[in-house]
């Protein structure tokens, strides 16, 4: 059973800036589609952003240009780089990885799309 653990979530000001990772435990992060949701309280889980094994890349409309998802696989790591973060930004942040391949970007956009998930990482935004 794969596992996902996340880390380097925190308290930060507006506009600062965090670097969220997650590793994966079994297989190699290159054989996985890739996701970043975070969920505020009283909210649903919304998607942050969604990365084919191909690169293909989805960013939610809130957080283009502020944010960006890298991957090492030479750390089966991937990273969610967060800049100018806004108080709205507040959330417990998941990382999500699937083996199966869907042929629309889009598709990697929803929950049910993963198999595995993390355990979560709070971000709180405040000054």
């Amino acid at each position: 059973q794969e596992q996902l653990v996340e880390s380097g979530g925190g308290s930060v000001q507006p506009g600062d800036s965090l670097r969220l990772s997650c590793v994966t435990s079994r297989r190699n992060i290159r054989n996985y589609g890739m996701g970043w949701y975070r969920q505020a309280p009283g909210k649903e889980r919304d998607v942050v952003v969604v990365q084919t094994t191909g690169g293909t890349t989805y960013y939610g409309e809130s957080v283009k240009g502020r944010f960006a998802i890298v991957r090492d696989s030479a750390k089966n790591t991937v990273y969610l780089q967060m800049n100018n973060l806004r108080p709205e930004d507040t959330a417990v942040y998941y990382c999500a990885a699937t083996l199966r391949y869907y042929s629309s970007i889009i598709d990697y956009t929803y929950a049910w799309a993963y198999d595995y998930w993390g355990q979560g990482t709070q971000v709180t935004v405040s000054s």
